[in-house]
């Protein structure tokens, strides 16, 4: 790996907050550093629950203002966010904010896609996993309600972001693989669409990661302070693909990228399309570089964040170190729920949706918030065992370690039960996986390293030793 050194901005979008880092790259070296955090809070109004993705793009350019005072020689600008969102647009104009893709509306999108294409032959043509809001589906329920006749593009999350930032109207390929309409090759599934009934016009043309999409628009650059015509560049722009470039991983490994969902796999070098696949309900998502993520989400720390807003709406406020701390030391038989019933997905009281769960199965339910916390993560740790020994079998991949990034590689207490569950060793780390795959794809763009995936990674391990967590008896 060679290369001079150079700074990147990094637009990381998760699910309940925000960030813009910085991220300086070189030979051997790699470090980032946040330079703004904001929230990101969905509403709900009369129709629905919605992104409030104007929000997030003005946290976005705030951040970037203090970016660019800090590294007047900003090499290069790049947004990742998560999947299957997308806003719909005439012209320039948004036509409202991006619907979330927990809204109800799915339902009829779902039976109405089905009625047209089972969901064996989708699976064949896609190989996505089911999920009720992923893209196509989102589309037949605005297919249904007359809207798609209004708009003439649709954006995913992060390339209306970049759109924002440069004119640019394009799709990154590792996110629009999330759609369910692109089709083995890479391509948009025009066969597929019209089947649909979709406007083959909404579709803009697709980019890989490492491409450059174009400079920030002249408004733009005044807004943030821009000095120079600052490009804005594609990367593996759907979260996880981001956050898969930045696993410390040899050979033999499975990750998980432990955030409000887990994304629970393995990387390969060509989709697996079996029926047994489909059973399993396994998803083939496009990577950088053309790897393959062969993978299922699962749930994910929303279950917690949802119980401690729950409780803080009640009027109780917990410190979720000082209950997992609490937890880790409970002794005797813990409640394993299903953590993938559909139940627990839209937003709510999510401690009474798992006592509901443990009584409708004649179980003792959980007896306290430490009890219900331990249930938790022992349930999520079961799940990722299941679906790491699924993955293993399905794509004949020999799994001998397991990394897991994002928010949950803090969890010791899920780091340890993983390792119990699995009879793997777990690595954890880096936190921010998600910005450091970003900023490496852009590095790379810009010159400032070179090297396949592996190289990337072997920087990240020297940068951000991860930690090891062994078995128990």
């Amino acid at each position: 790996m060679t290369g001079g050194g150079g700074t990147v901005a990094a637009i990381d979008l998760g699910a309940s907050s925000g960030r813009v880092m910085l991220g300086h790259v070189g030979t051997n070296e790699l470090r980032l550093r946040p330079v703004a955090r904001f929230a990101n809070n969905p509403v709900r109004t009369i129709d629905g629950l919605h992104w409030n993705v104007l929000e997030l793009y003005r946290g976005a350019l705030e951040g970037l203002r203090v970016a660019v005072r800090e590294e007047p020689d900003l090499a290069s600008i790049a947004v990742d966010s998560w999947a299957v969102d997308y806003a719909l647009l005439r012209g320039e104009r948004m036509l409202g904010n991006p619907v979330h893709y927990r809204d109800e509306r799915t339902a009829a999108g779902v039976a109405a896609t089905h009625h047209l294409v089972s969901p064996a032959e989708l699976y064949r043509e896609n190989g996505l996993q089911f999920l009720p809001f992923n893209t196509l589906y989102q589309f037949a329920a605005d297919r249904l309600g007359g809207d798609l006749g209004h708009a003439d593009t649709m954006l995913l999350i992060p390339d209306l972001i970049t759109f924002w930032l440069t004119g640019e109207r394009v799709a990154e390929r590792t996110n629009a693989s999330t759609t369910g309409l692109l089709a083995a090759g890479g391509e948009w599934n025009d066969a597929l669409i019209a089947r649909l009934g979709l406007p083959r016009t909404l579709f803009p043309r697709l980019v890989d990661p490492g491409t450059r999409v174009g400079p920030l628009l002249a408004r733009v650059a005044t807004e943030i302070g821009a000095h120079h015509a600052l490009s804005v560049t594609s990367v593996g722009s759907h979260d996880t693909a981001s956050a898969v470039v930045a696993v410390p991983m040899t050979t033999e490994s499975a990750y998980i990228s432990s955030g409000t969902w887990s994304l629970v796999g393995v990387e390969l070098a060509a989709p697996v399309l079996s029926e047994a696949s489909r059973a399993a309900n396994f998803t083939n998502e496009g990577g950088v570089d053309g790897r393959v993520r062969y993978l299922r989400n699962v749930m994910g720390l929303w279950l917690l964040s949802e119980s401690l807003r729950t409780w803080q709406l009640a009027g109780t406020v917990f410190d979720l170190p000082t209950l997992l701390a609490e937890a880790s030391r409970l002794t005797g038989p813990v409640v394993v729920f299903d953590v993938d019933d559909p139940r627990f997905l839209p937003p709510g009281d999510m401690p009474e949706r798992i006592r509901q769960w443990c009584r409708d199965r004649d179980v003792t339910p959980p007896d306290s918030p430490v009890a219900l916390v331990r249930t938790i993560v022992e349930s999520l740790a079961a799940a990722y065992a299941r679906t790491l020994r699924a993955a293993g079998e399905l794509s004949g991949a020999h799994i001998r370690r397991v990394h897991i990034v994002g928010g949950g590689s803090q969890n010791e207490l899920l780091c340890q039960l993983t390792a119990n569950q699995t009879g793997l060793p777990v690595l954890a780390g880096p936190v921010e996986a998600t910005a450091i795959g970003n900023v490496l794809v852009q590095a790379r763009a810009q010159g400032l390293v070179t090297g396949d995936l592996e190289a990337l990674r072997a920087l990240v391990a020297r940068a951000y030793p991860p930690r090891r967590y062994e078995p128990e008896p």
